[in-house]
């Protein structure tokens, strides 16, 4: 059963999920001269693995109860399958729920203590937004994963709120350039879910889940996701110019070289099933960024 679990959180994910944490970590100088507060860093990883996870468990529950999965690309997913049962992944769900909460207030105490207390309280609010969003993706009726919105989703929580809330936890103040590399950030995470609604749009159409793809069509969803990757990428090459010291600032270039063999594979895609693939390319290369343009800023 726990084999079950593990599959159900589909740890694939997870290097994605964290990307905005240590791009904002960075930012904040938190690994070279800045505030050495290792709690701040590792709460926030183990707090955004946490939604992460209650994320996937509970879009393999909405998907599954939906019969969404039922006939789909990729992994076999859990409640679609029979292996956990609605009633004990929903069960997983709100344990999940409650240890990412538990580990957010733990995170926003060691930040903020006593002395922050509105910033305290934004930052639950905050944590109790994100557990909601992560749920209301595929679950119940008015599931805005269903409506096409999930791309807003993706953007807002794994870029800008994992990127710029990372660095307000280090900093308690705010640096508007810091948005451009929490765009790139959140660009690339869209790009890796604008792939999964590629892959998955024909099932989707059919079972009346209206994805921004199924909406747009295949041709356009091609073009809207090399705006995504060179999005990116230009988000971080204007950061780069406001703050250059040193050519070692452009390290994060290598991260875009398996990202333009990723548009160049979409665009010659015809057959959906064969960008499967293609998902662990852009959320490594994410997770690549992430590092490289953090080492560059730093270095």
């Amino acid at each position: 059963m726990l084999k079950n679990y593990i599959k159900a959180a589909r740890l694939r994910t997870l290097p994605l999920s964290v990307s905005g944490i240590i791009t904002g970590a960075f930012l904040a100088n938190f690994l070279t001269s800045g505030e050495k507060n290792y709690a701040i860093f590792f709460l926030a990883i183990l707090t955004t693995i946490g939604f992460q996870v209650l994320s996937n468990f509970a879009n393999d529950y909405g998907d599954g109860i939906k019969g969404t999965d039922d006939n789909r690309e990729g992994e076999v997913r859990m409640v679609s399958s029979g292996a956990i049962t609605p009633k004990q992944m929903k069960r997983a769900m709100v344990v999940t729920a409650v240890l990412s909460l538990f580990v957010a207030l733990l995170l926003i105490f060691v930040s903020f203590g006593k002395e922050n207390f509105g910033y305290s309280v934004l930052f639950f609010v905050l944590g109790i937004a994100s557990i909601v969003a992560a749920i209301k993706y595929t679950v119940g009726n008015s599931a805005y994963g269903y409506s096409g919105f999930g791309d807003v989703f993706v953007f807002i929580f794994f870029g800008v709120v994992a990127t710029v809330g990372t660095y307000f936890l280090y900093t308690k103040q705010l640096n508007y350039e810091i948005f451009l590399p929490a765009i790139s950030v959140g660009l690339l995470s869209t790009a890796v879910l604008n792939l999964n609604n590629m892959r998955d749009r024909i099932n989707d159409a059919k079972v009346g889940k209206n994805t921004l793809v199924v909406k747009i069509g295949s041709q356009k969803a091609k073009t809207y996701h090399y705006f995504l990757i060179v999005g990116a990428l230009v988000s971080a090459v204007i950061y780069t110019f406001l703050n250059y010291k040193s050519p070692l600032q452009f390290l994060f270039l290598i991260a875009f070289i398996p990202l333009i063999l990723n548009m160049i594979t979409v665009g010659k895609n015809i057959i959906h099933s064969e960008l499967d693939s293609e998902l662990k390319k852009v959320a490594l290369s994410t997770f690549l960024f992430a590092i490289l343009f953090g080492l560059g800023q730093v270095m």
